[in-house]
């Protein structure tokens, strides 16, 4: 049997890396598309080579990884870094397949001459398919001091499986979520039509109003049927059919190829009708006795697939307290929220405002935004007699600091009797921030009183552009320490 020729190895790696032949003037894919706003902080973070660790940069399929590969190579090569020090390689390209790391490295020390004390920058994209891809980028790492390793995967259960077992002390995790709602809105261009700053408050929150509340919660609803995905927000065709997109493109692959192959899953569509429930019920409490017989799947499989699937980044579970903010021993019923609204669209045909999911949907996107910040836990409480659909315990004392109630009504601003299990939720939990925040359609109120709690009602897009515009400030640096409910206890 033939072996593949060194020869067509280093012409595919010609292939993939152009700057060697043309430059640092030449053209690099993807250098004309908008940057997300992650962009500067993980740039910083491949300049920063005095931390001796591979960078891991992982997320859903089709967010940007590659395409910020590209705009890492795109701003090296601006800085001055020579283009035969910088490799990039994707490993789902069939010639590099069963290729160890060691050996594509060495035709690239080979090629140029390079030293073990060159400083050279190698980005290997798709890394989970190379088998035990964490052994030698581990290697790697502690046998080139002075090289900066750059890794991407989509299939983020096992990134995170491996990383934790064999990366120790020799990886960063990096992780790009969807797009938030100011992404979106920057991306199409309308971010400055839409949406206006008026104001820092003194611990540095970001204060905006909106223009025109009807065209922006417009933008919404396309937010929540195709928007969290970049390419879907650039290409006419796909924002015509995203259904044909997201789910053959994203939702497919993860469910029937990366999982299974993960977890050796045999019942390929025992896990679909499973996600295909959990993603009709987006934002809703279910239960493992009732997902069991909905979907057919056993309770102890459930929970194995309930992990896979959230560590795939297609779900979040959020874990339900009652009207006293304690959790439950034994909790049976949670609520599942999909990483990406866009899916549910996909599945099920997409939304308009008047669509009866808009409610679950929004509430989705609300939690959507908050991947964006690390290191917080978020809960639901329901009890008897209601619900808050967003607490934040405190994480030394575990009592509510803030809670917010979503809604895409202006109901609750006229029937004040709505707000009435807020009402006991902020008694009972006398901590709770005030105004406590309540979304709305087009309302914006900043002092509501009833019943001697204080509400501010704020339309939901605005509230969902404002938390993600926020959460991206501080991420990338700013010194915002935010004090809008739902901000002021997570930096």
């Amino acid at each position: 049997m033939l072996e593949i020729a060194e020869k067509d190895i280093v012409a595919r790696l010609k292939f993939d890396n152009p700057w060697w032949e043309s430059g640092a003037k030449g053209k690099v894919a993807f250098e004309a598309t908008p940057r997300r706003k992650y962009f500067a902080a993980f740039n910083n973070t491949i300049a920063d080579t005095s931390v001796h660790r591979a960078i891991v940069l992982m997320g859903p399929r089709r967010v940007g990884k590659t395409v910020m590969v590209f705009h890492a190579v795109r701003a090296l090569l601006d800085a001055g870094v020579a283009p035969s020090h910088i490799l990039y390689l994707s490993l789902e390209t069939p010639i590099y397949t069963g290729l160890a790391l060691e050996r594509l490295v060495g035709f690239f020390q080979e090629l140029f001459s390079h030293q073990r004390d060159t400083p050279l920058y190698l980005f290997f994209d798709e890394i989970q398919y190379l088998r035990n891809w964490e052994i030698h980028l581990k290697s790697l790492v502690d046998s080139y001091r002075d090289y900066r390793f750059v890794a991407t995967g989509s299939a983020a259960a096992a990134l995170r499986l491996k990383s934790n077992e064999s990366g120790a002390g020799r990886f960063s995790d990096y992780i790009l979520p969807p797009l938030t709602f100011a992404e979106y809105l920057m991306f199409i261009g309308r971010e400055t039509e839409l949406v206006e700053f008026v104001g820092e408050s003194e611990l540095g929150l970001h204060d905006f109003a909106t223009t025109d509340i009807e065209e922006l919660n417009q933008e919404f609803v396309n937010y929540l049927n195709f928007g969290g995905y970049p390419e879907a927000v650039f290409s006419e065709s796909i924002r015509r059919d995203p259904g044909q997109y997201i789910k053959s493109d994203i939702i497919d692959k993860v469910l029937l190829r990366d999982l299974p192959s993960l977890y050796g899953i045999s019942d390929i569509q025992e896990l679909n009708r499973l996600f295909t429930t959990l993603a009709y019920n987006s934002g809703n409490e279910v239960s493992l006795e009732g997902l069991s017989k909905s979907s057919g799947v056993a309770k102890n499989t459930l929970k194995r697939y309930l992990e896979y699937l959230e560590a795939a980044f297609l779900i979040r579970k959020v874990e339900r307290i009652d009207q006293n903010a304690k959790r439950f021993k034994r909790a049976m019923c949670f609520k599942v929220y999909l990483n990406n609204p866009s899916m549910r669209a996909a599945l099920f045909g997409q939304l308009d405002a008047e669509s009866e999911a808009m409610g679950a949907l929004t509430e989705t996107a609300i939690y959507s935004q908050w991947q964006h910040k690390k290191q917080i836990e978020l809960y639901y409480a329901r009890w008897n007699s209601g619900e808050i659909d967003i607490v934040s315990l405190d994480s030394n004392n575990q009592q509510p600091d803030w809670a917010v109630e979503v809604k895409w009504s202006d109901r609750p601003y006229q029937a004040r009797a709505e707000l009435d299990n807020c009402v006991e939720f902020v008694v009972k939990n006398p901590r709770v921030e005030q105004p406590m925040l309540i979304t709305s359609r087009t309302i914006s109120d900043a002092c509501v009183i009833y019943k001697g709690v204080q509400f501010e009602f704020l339309p939901a897009s605005l509230y969902a552009y404002i938390l993600g515009a926020n959460l991206l400030s501080n991420f990338q640096g700013a010194a915002a320490r935010e004090s809008l409910p739902g901000f002021e206890q997570t930096t």
